[in-house]
């Protein structure tokens, strides 16, 4: 009873070391101090202790009835609308309109292609996503994708590092707002840590806690499941919380719109 009483004293103490915002490292120290590593899954937030959610679509979703999202509490949705230099998705310019006009913050998303100069990507971008002031920041979306067809093999750091640059300056340059990278764990580690840093990011991390994959790095949204249901989708769909609280959400929302 004893140990046990203890084991709650110090699960108490790190978790407000963690709600403090010390480092990844610190609370790695303070753990091993306490002695109770396996216990360390009950310390990190989970989806559910955010209170701002937002999702993440594409064509796969099919028509979205966007009203019947702002109801269920959906607060933002990031929209696919283009890949490499000559693919629009087929159902952005209506999830575009509908999202928007039931109210919900969206913005745009460009899935990188590495077989194509991030010139020609950036402004086949700039073409089909419209200059809007209430939108939210442009995201450009890198990840290594070993199941195209076309272009499956993996750049190097140098070169992959290089052309998100020219891409993420030039969404910069045309919408007056810092864009967002949206990243996994492999390319984050492989080509983004220690790097960027100036920059917003989104994380994928559905199996655990955002600092146990990617470390001290702050981030802004996390995608933690490809598998929420929501009302007004038929099928699965993307679900991200922003790290923050609803008035911090704000804060973003007016800085974003300038």
């Amino acid at each position: 009873m004893i140990r046990r009483r203890l084991s709650l004293i110090w699960l108490l103490l790190l978790r407000r070391l963690l709600s403090a915002k010390l480092g990844f490292a610190s609370l790695a120290v303070a753990l091993a101090l306490a002695g109770c590593a396996g216990e360390e899954r009950y310390l990190y937030p989970t989806p559910a202790d955010f209170q701002v959610h937002g999702i993440d679509v594409s064509k796969y979703q099919g028509n979205i009835d966007w009203n019947a999202v702002r109801r269920s509490g959906i607060k933002f949705a990031y929209i696919k609308a283009t890949e490499g230099g000559d693919y629009l998705d087929e159902k952005f310019s209506r999830n575009w309109q509908l999202a928007k006009e039931a109210g919900i913050p969206r913005g745009a998303y460009h899935f990188m292609y590495w077989c194509r100069p991030a010139e020609e990507q950036a402004q086949w971008f700039i073409e089909n996503v419209p200059k809007d002031p209430d939108a939210l920041p442009p995201v450009l979306d890198v990840e290594w994708n070993a199941y195209s067809k076309t272009c499956p093999h993996r750049v190097s750091r140098d070169v992959a590092l290089a052309q998100m640059k020219i891409i993420l300056s030039a969404m910069e340059q045309a919408y007056g707002k810092k864009p967002i990278i949206y990243t996994s764990i492999d390319f984050y580690r492989g080509v983004i840590k220690g790097h960027l840093k100036n920059y917003p990011m989104w994380v994928r991390c559905v199996k655990s806690y955002p600092a146990t994959k990617y470390g001290d790095r702050h981030w802004h949204f996390w995608q933690h499941t490809e598998h929420a249901r929501i009302p007004g989708i038929k099928g699965n769909v993307d679900e991200n919380a922003f790290n923050g609280s609803p008035r911090d959400w704000h804060t973003f929302l007016a800085l974003a719109s300038g």
